[in-house]
């Protein structure tokens, strides 16, 4: 049976509600996500492993001057990886995929609205990626002796608000791939930008002062900040403010740019 003929079948039927449609087309894409072994690989193992590296690359006096212990830099790090990894980079991958198998426009034909077929297509891929910010954030716990987080309501503000960014930048990504080979291409610069530039490898204290303020402005940078300060408590009330808005403004532009510039059709 194919792709598309599993996914159809699954989410047509007795599942009316708009959860019981989400419900059903995240299993189904769980289903065929598990058929994919160099998916899962990219999705739950590279950004368990990646942090490790991360390690090697800190040095003290970098970690003192931003005020940062090695648990927490650590965290930052494999939250960030997570986000990259096992939803955005996963999520331009199987939306590619499943446009040019015909999934997409099949699933048009039924119940599935647009943004309830987008949102269930991505669900198995952000219930992982949350899963790993969880077993990142106990693993540094009780290796690294990271202490609890000082405002766990920002650390969780900052890992919903970057999910949901990764996966709508994952939408738009998708929309300007033309192939699932291409779309690993496609994928790579804000990948790369992120890791750099968000703070997640190097924080961002040690960029000169303006540098700094306009990586600031990048994609998962909001994400990362809130993150980190919610362990460290060192992020100010007004500072948090202006992370969260910072990043509810990208997930703006990018839910408008797939609904703008999203493909359901293979493109030819």
């Amino acid at each position: 049976m194919s792709a598309a003929t599993t996914t159809t079948t699954t989410t047509t039927g007795s599942a009316t509600t708009a959860a019981g449609r989400l419900a059903a087309l995240g299993k189904a894409e769980l289903t065929l996500l598990g058929r994919s072994k160099g998916m899962l690989v990219t999705a739950i193992v590279i950004p368990l492993v990646l942090p490790l590296s991360v390690q090697q690359t800190l040095k003290g006096d970098m970690l003192e001057k931003a005020g940062l212990t090695m648990g927490t830099a650590l965290l930052t790090a494999g939250i960030g990886f997570a986000m990259l990894f096992a939803v955005y980079s996963a999520l331009v991958n199987i939306y590619v995929a499943r446009r040019e198998e015909l999934v997409l426009k099949r699933l048009r034909t039924g119940e599935l609205r647009d943004r309830e077929i987008l949102a269930g297509t991505a669900l198995p891929a952000a219930l992982i990626g949350l899963a790993q910010c969880v077993v990142v954030a106990v693993a540094c716990t009780a290796l690294v002796g990271l202490e609890a987080p000082r405002a766990p309501h920002l650390a969780v503000l900052g890992v919903l608000l970057g999910t949901v960014l990764m996966v709508a930048l994952g939408a738009v990504t998708a929309a300007f791939s033309r192939t699932a080979e291409s779309a690993q291409v496609s994928s790579l610069p804000l990948m790369f930008v992120s890791m750099i530039g968000s703070g997640m490898t190097v924080p961002l204290e040690v960029f000169p002062d303006r540098l700094a303020s306009v990586l600031e402005l990048l994609p998962l940078s909001p994400a990362m900040r809130l993150v980190r300060g919610g362990w460290t408590g060192e992020l100010s009330a007004y500072e948090a403010l202006g992370a969260a808005a910072t990043a509810v403004a990208w997930v703006l532009l990018a839910v408008f740019a797939v609904q703008r510039w999203f493909r359901w059709e293979p493109r030819r």
